[in-house]
């Protein structure tokens, strides 16, 4: 098969053997890739990765090993998402870690990740994943929404972690991807969101879904600039300097999500914090039948955000244009 692998900070194209599947895991043929912006990290050096990358996909099942003929045909055929962490279960290893015991495989301490973590990804013409991780896709979801679900359930991770009906109003740093998405599903159940950004042209995006946007440099002197406070702000920018913004507009006794991941450090001062009683939550992945519920209703719509399609083929070029100022989403579609 096709696929590409990160080589000196690039995406270098090589043909591989398919997957080896263990018991209960399915070949998946990507039907279409994202590209978000831990991709782009990765190229960067994020976990040292040195496979292939990818985690975000809508694909179809083309093969499953070591289960009946009957559960077999359930799969074969059918378009699914998939979850990106692999747990002890899904390796067969005995005992199980105590976070999986504690139902917390996502924290699994022997887990690998799907294009970030050990695990070759999506961005390769087939996939391995263990049936436990993948989730059938409603024929009323067309592809170019399905591959969405990744990341929209990321974004509905806050929903599990929060008790919303605290809030009445919401603050989310940044205007990217994953910022858009957050946006979106936080509007579904509080009156108010206001997203902060420094692209007028992605701020626009979200002021067509109903979402209020405030104008922002996106360096220090935002500290000064801005005056609005929030019980609870997402910080997504992306960015290492997002950071010190989301604790400055963090109310006292507030929550603040932390959803950027990076390559390398973030310069911050933690006093704000300890003065302010903020209540900090570090945010990952989430669920994805809620992802999947949400884009049935038609309560998220995120196909407006793809920006352009690339073929698989041309994967080098794609990732270069999706880290080019004012890009947003970009997917790669099988050949």
């Amino acid at each position: 098969m096709l696929a590409f692998t990160v080589k000196n900070k690039k995406l270098v194209a090589l043909n591989k053997p398919l997957p080896q599947l263990r018991p209960r895991w399915a070949l998946v043929r990507v039907l279409l890739a994202g590209i978000c912006n831990t991709d782009v990290e990765i190229l960067r050096g994020y976990h040292a990765f040195r496979g292939v990358p990818g985690h975000e996909f809508v694909g179809e099942v083309a093969d499953v090993k070591g289960v009946s003929t009957k559960e077999k045909s359930k799969w074969l055929g059918k378009r699914v998402a998939g979850e990106i962490n692999v747990s002890c279960s899904a390796y067969n290893y005995r005992p199980v870690c105590a976070f999986c015991r504690r139902g917390l495989k996502t924290h699994c301490a022997r887990r690998t990740v799907l294009g970030i973590v050990n695990h070759d990804g999506a961005f390769a013409e087939y996939l391995a994943l263990p049936l436990e991780n993948l989730h059938l896709i409603p024929n009323s979801i067309a592809d170019e929404q399905a591959v969405f679900v990744e990341p929209l359930a990321a974004a509905c991770e806050i929903l599990a972690q929060l008790n919303m009906k605290q809030f009445r109003e919401a603050a989310v740093l940044g205007d990217g991807k994953l910022a858009q998405l957050i946006a979106r599903v936080l509007r579904t159940t509080l009156p108010r969101v206001v997203m902060y950004g420094k692209h007028k042209d992605k701020l626009q995006q979200a002021s067509a879904a109903g979402i209020e946007t405030q104008i922002v440099r996106g360096d220090a002197s935002d500290l000064k600039r801005v005056k609005d406070n929030f019980a609870l702000v997402v910080e997504a920018t992306g960015s290492p300097s997002g950071l010190a913004l989301a604790q400055h507009m963090t109310e006292p006794r507030g929550t603040l999500v932390l959803k950027s991941t990076f390559h390398g450090a973030a310069p911050v001062e933690t006093w704000p914090l300890v003065v302010k009683e903020i209540t900090l939550v570090g945010s990952r992945c989430g669920p994805f039948a809620k992802a999947i519920a949400l884009l049935r209703s038609e309560k998220v719509d995120p196909p407006p955000l793809v920006a352009r399609t690339f073929p698989i083929s041309e994967a080098p070029a794609a990732i270069q244009y999706a880290q080019q100022p004012g890009v947003m989403k970009v997917l790669l579609k099988a050949e």
